[in-house]
C-alpha cells in the first residue's frame, strides 16, 4: 500500500525581517528565512536561539511542591535514610534514575542506604509496581523519589504511606483528576503549577530536583551539569520538544556527551561506531536510545534475576570502564534480539492487514496477535504508520490481560480516543501522539468497536494525507562548506526546532543509483542540477527504494524534498540528502 505525500511549501515571509537577520548574522537568505518562519525575526532573537545560556534556565523553585521536596531530600541524606530511586523502563526513566542515583551518591553517608528499581516490563508493566514496593519494604526503605512515573499511582501511593515510605514523584505526564498523596508531586503538567516550561522530560524533571537541592545547599552549578549528557539522551529519545529550557539543556548535554561522557555512555559511543565524528541529535535517536531502550524491552534475565532495565541503570552508573564494557556487550545483545523480533512482527502485521479487506477503508489500525512480544509492539506501531499513515494500536497477551502501545498522527489526539474507552481498560497512560493500553480479553471486541468509531467521527480527513511541509527551495549548488556550518548552529533538532526540509527541482541521477539492504529497500545516488553548475551530491533513499527505483533510472527530471545532513566515512565528512519524497518534475517548475 503506498500513501501518496502532499508537499506543502511555507509561504514567504516578510522581506524587511529577512534581510535583517542576513545583515546582523551573516546569513544566506534561505537560512534567514528559516529563522523568520520559527518565530526567530529578530536579530536579538537569533543570537538567543544560536547562543543558548544555561542562565536561562528557570528557577526550579517555580515548580510547585519543589520546596518541600528538596527538604524531604536533604533530611533523608542529613538523617541516613535509606533512598530507592525508582523509575519507567524507558530511556526517560533509565536516564533519570542514572541521574538522581549518580548525584546522590556523592552525598549519601553509607552507600548501601541508596537503592535503584526499575520494574520488569513484563512481570511488573508500566508505573509504581507491588514487586517494587515489596522490594522497598524489604531494604527498609524511608523513601522513593519516582522518576517518569507515578503522576497516577494514588492506591499504591497510599499504600505505602500506611507502611511508612515517603515518595516524592517526578514525571511529566498528564495527571488524573486526584494527585497521589505523596510529599511532593513534581510536574509541570499539574494544573496548579505554573512554572514557565511544561515539556520537560521525566528525566529533566529529575534534573530540576537535582538544581533546587544545589540551590538549596548553595552548591555551584557545576555539581549537576556534568550529568547533562544523560538529560540530552533522555530529551532526544522521548521526542520531547527541543524548545526553550530543554533546548539549552540538550545544547549542553551533547557537548558532553562529545567531549567527556559518563563512563556507561561511553561505552555505548564506542559499540555503537559513533567516536570518530561528533554526536548529534540522529546519533542518540538511532544508535545510542535504541540500545538503551532495547535493555527495558528485555525481561528479567535468569542470569542475574535482574531485568534489562536495571542492566541499563548498571551500565550508565558504572564506574570503570571493565565494568562498563562488560555491560555494553550485553545491552548491544539486547538491541540486537530486539531487532530481529520487532522486523518479524513488522512482517507479521503487515500480512495480517493486507488479508483484510476493509483495511484500506479504516480511518485507523487496531491490531491484536496473542504471541507478538509485549516490549516490541510499540516499534510496530510506528512501523505500521511509516506505512498506512493512520492511528495505530498495536495489541497483544500477558499475564492473562491484552496489552500494548498505540501511536498517532499528526492532528489528531490519540489520548482522548483512549481516554473515550477508559471504562474499557484496567489502566492507561500517555499522551496526544503516544500511549499504552491494558484490558481484559473479554473487553478488547468492544474496545475495537469503539475506538475506530471514535477516530472516523473525529479524525479529520485531512489528517488522513501524508503532509511534507517544505522550509524551503534549494539550489544544489547553494551546499557550500559555509552553508551547511550556518546550519549546523540550528542544531540540536527535534520537535519544535526540525530539521528543516528543502526541496530542489529538476535534478537527474549520474546513472549511478544503487539499492542495498537486506531486501533492498535502500538507494543511494549521486544527484545534480541540470541548469546549474552539475555538483553531484550524495542522496540516500531508506525503506522506499521499490516505489522510487525505475523513475530514478529512467532519466528523467525529478524534483527532490529532503533534509541534509553530515555524512561520515573514514573520517571523511561530506554533505547528504537524506530524501524523504521524490516526483517527476514538471515543466512548470522550471
Amino acid at each position: 500500500m503506498q500513501i501518496e505525500k502532499v508537499w506543502v511549501e511555507t509561504q514567504e515571509p516578510p522581506r524587511e525581517k529577512v534581510s535583517a537577520l542576513v545583515r546582523s548574522h551573516k546569513l544566506s537568505p534561505v537560512l534567514a528565512t528559516l529563522l523568520v518562519n520559527r518565530g526567530i525575526d529578530t536579530p536579538e532573537k537569533a543570537s538567543e536561539f544560536f547562543n543558548p545560556d544555561l542562565k536561562q534556565l528557570h528557577d526550579p523553585f517555580k515548580m510547585k511542591d519543589m520546596m518541600v521536596a528538596v527538604q524531604r531530600l536533604d533530611q533523608a541524606i542529613r538523617d541516613d535514610e535509606t533512598i530507592m530511586i525508582y523509575g519507567d523502563y524507558d530511556v526517560d526513566g533509565i536516564t533519570a534514575v542514572s541521574l538522581v542515583y549518580l548525584f546522590l551518591r556523592q552525598w549519601v553517608k553509607d552507600e548501601d542506604h541508596l537503592l535503584f528499581y526499575i520494574p520488569d516490563r513484563y512481570s511488573e508493566g508500566y508505573g509504581i509496581s507491588k514487586q517494587g514496593l515489596e522490594y522497598a519494604f524489604r531494604n527498609g526503605v524511608n523513601l522513593v523519589i519516582s522518576l517518569d512515573c507515578g503522576i497516577k499511582a494514588n492506591e499504591r501511593v497510599d499504600f505505602a504511606h500506611s507502611h511508612g515510605l515517603d515518595f516524592i514523584i517526578c514525571d511529566h505526564h498528564l495527571p488524573g483528576d486526584t494527585l497521589p498523596n505523596a510529599v511532593a508531586v513534581l510536574d509541570p503538567k499539574r494544573e496548579d503549577c505554573s512554572y514557565p516550561f511544561d515539556e520537560l522530560s521525566g528525566c529533566g524533571v529529575g534534573f530540576k530536583l537535582l538544581q533546587g537541592f544545589c540551590m538549596y545547599r548553595e552548591l555551584p552549578f557545576s555539581y549537576i551539569e556534568q550529568f547533562l549528557d544523560l538529560v540530552a539522551v533522555s530529551n532526544a529519545s522521548d521526542i520531547v520538544p527541543l524548545t526553550g529550557e530543554n533546548r539549552i539543556l540538550t545544547y549542553y548535554g551533547i557537548n558532553i556527551l562529545n567531549k567527556r561522557p559518563n563512563c556507561g555512555l561511553s561505552a555505548i559511543i564506542k559499540i555503537s561506531g559513533l567516536e570518530k565524528h561528533p554526536i548529534q541529535i540522529d546519533d542518540i535517536v538511532f544508535k545510542i536510545g535504541p540500545r538503551l531502550n532495547a535493555a527495558g524491552r528485555t525481561a528479567v534475565d535468569s542470569i542475574d534475576g535482574n531485568s534489562g532495565g536495571q542492566v541499563a541503570v548498571e551500565l550508565l552508573t558504572a564506574q570503570t570502564e571493565i565494568e562498563a564494557l562488560r555491560l555494553v556487550n550485553r545491552i548491544d545483545s539486547f538491541n540486537q534480539h530486539r531487532k530481529d523480533v520487532d522486523r518479524q512482527i513488522t512482517e507479521q502485521a503487515h500480512s495480517i492487514l493486507n488479508a483484510d479487506p476493509l483495511h484500506e477503508t479504516r480511518k485507523c489500525t487496531v491490531i491484536f496477535h496473542k504471541d507478538w512480544v509485549k516490549g516490541v509492539v510499540g516499534i510496530v506501531a510506528s512501523r505500521l504508520i511509516e506505512t498506512y499513515h493512520r492511528p495505530t494500536v498495536v495489541l497483544t497477551e500477558s499475564g492473562g490481560f491484552i496489552t500494548g502501545s498505540a501511536r498517532s498522527i499528526p492532528g489528531f489526539d490519540l489520548y482522548q480516543a483512549i481516554e473515550n474507552c477508559s471504562d474499557l481498560l484496567e489502566n492507561f497512560g500517555g499522551h496526544t501522539y503516544a500511549a499504552g493500553l491494558t484490558m481484559r480479553p473479554e473487553n478488547y471486541p468492544i474496545f475495537k468497536e469503539r475506538f475506530e468509531k471514535f477516530v472516523e467521527e473525529h479524525i479529520n480527513p485531512n489528517h488522513l494525507v501524508q503532509t511534507i511541509h517544505i522550509d524551503s527551495e534549494l539550489a544544489l549548488d547553494e551546499i557550500t562548506p559555509e552553508f551547511r556550518r550556518n546550519l549546523q548552529r540550528f542544531q540540536p533538532f527535534g520537535p519544535g526546532n526540525s530539521s528543516p526540509t528543502f526541496i530542489s527541482r529538476h535534478v537527474v541521477d549520474s546513472g549511478d543509483a544503487k539499492k542495498f539492504g537486506a531486501k533492498m529497500e535502500h538507494m543511494k545516488m549521486e544527484l545534480g542540477q541540470r541548469d546549474r553548475s552539475y555538483r553531484p551530491v550524495n542522496a540516500i533513499v531508506f525503506s522506499q527504494a521499490g516505489e522510487y527505483y525505475d523513475l530514478v533510472k529512467s532519466g528523467c527530471d525529478i524534483d527532490v524534498c529532503y533534509s541534509l545532513v553530515e555524512n561520515h566515512y573514514q573520517g571523511i565528512t561530506t554533505p547528504q540528502l537524506r530524501i524523504k519524497d521524490i516526483k517527476q518534475s514538471t515543466k512548470e517548475n522550471y
